[in-house]
């Protein structure tokens, strides 16, 4: 069975490379982020898929994150698109730009949305379920490693935990180690279950790793979203302690886009992945070392159910030739 989905997920690829769309043949050039992490890397090639065969677009992705995804949008009004943004992440910088009628909201592209947070792997909780709250963690490091595995450098979450960071003082309990990649941080998890040693930090879903490895999440206390939204800025002079609220994930377009490729945006509006199925996708890609581009043929080939139900006619028509 795997090998035949190898074989018709490389078919299906070389098929769609090779074809082009006259449906909407009035589209022009769109520009959409890619961002440095694996869910966000197929929501992009998936609707990269859909605008170029479907509406005919030219598509260019930009390879982006968070904070510059938001600081490109604020200076150059670029990109585009920017799919997976999670808005607890921006700031005030995307607040004022829609204030400003600069940007527009589309949708929830994650559904129900986001999950951040800070974690121990889950035979350690029922080890020592005093962990399960930041008060157990500091008063116990030792039973954690010692460390804390941070953000990397440039990712929304890395401002909001050295925040946390800073608040809680956990430099006064344990090292903070803060990591180059996603990739290192998810390995970092892996390697901790291999052994089933101790590992303490951050991670989110959706993800192929939250999906393999049972993790437990650490109550930091109560959610509080005026200082969480505080915590999310660089400067934040005052940091405060709140957990991490359920994120809202969006699709995020410029008005001028807006304006200039209606069908574009009608289009991107309706691009919602349900959390645990797009988990499933991260967690098949994983397993078959595939890459983002083939993980969205994966997606496209067996959830016809699902974006059938977000393009319009035409482009329904002209894409279920490509996709059996």
């Amino acid at each position: 069975m795997k090998r035949l989905l190898k074989f018709f997920t490389g078919a299906a690829a070389l098929a769609v490379m090779s074809i082009t769309s006259p449906a909407h043949a009035e589209c022009g050039k769109v520009s959409i982020t890619e961002m440095n992490w694996a869910s966000s890397q197929i929501v992009t090639e998936v609707s990269k898929f859909l605008l170029e065969q479907g509406y005919g677009c030219t598509v260019e992705t930009v390879p982006s994150a968070t904070v510059t995804s938001v600081a490109s949008l604020s200076e150059n009004g670029e990109p585009d698109i920017v799919t997976e943004l999670w808005l607890n992440s921006t700031g005030d910088a995307f607040a004022k730009m829609e204030a400003d009628g600069k940007v527009q909201r589309l949708t929830d592209v994650l559904s129900p949305g986001g999950v951040e947070g800070w974690w121990i792997p889950a035979y350690l909780a029922e080890a020592h379920p005093e962990l399960l709250t930041i008060e157990g963690v500091m008063a116990n490091p030792e039973l954690v490693g010692g460390t804390f595995n941070n953000c990397p450098d440039g990712w929304g979450c890395r401002i909001a935990n050295d925040n946390l960071i800073n608040a809680l003082n956990l430099r006064d309990s344990m090292e903070v180690f803060d990591h180059g990649s996603g990739e290192t941080l998810g390995t970092s998890i892996a390697a901790a279950y291999e052994d089933e040693k101790p590992w303490f930090g951050y991670y989110w879903a959706p993800t192929a790793v939250l999906g393999k490895y049972p993790m437990a999440k650490v109550s930091l206390g109560d959610i509080d979203e005026e200082v969480h939204a505080a915590n999310a800025n660089v400067d934040n002079s005052n940091p405060g302690v709140s957990d991490f609220p359920p994120a809202p994930v969006l699709t995020v377009v410029t008005s001028e886009l807006a304006e200039r490729e209606p069908s574009v945006t009608a289009l991107m509006s309706n691009v919602s992945f349900d959390v645990d199925l797009l988990n499933g996708v991260l967690a098949w890609q994983e397993a078959e070392s595939a890459s983002a581009e083939e993980a969205a043929v994966y997606f496209l080939t067996n959830n016809s159910d699902v974006w059938s139900t977000w393009v319009d006619d035409a482009a329904r028509e002209k894409l279920s030739a490509l996709i059996k």
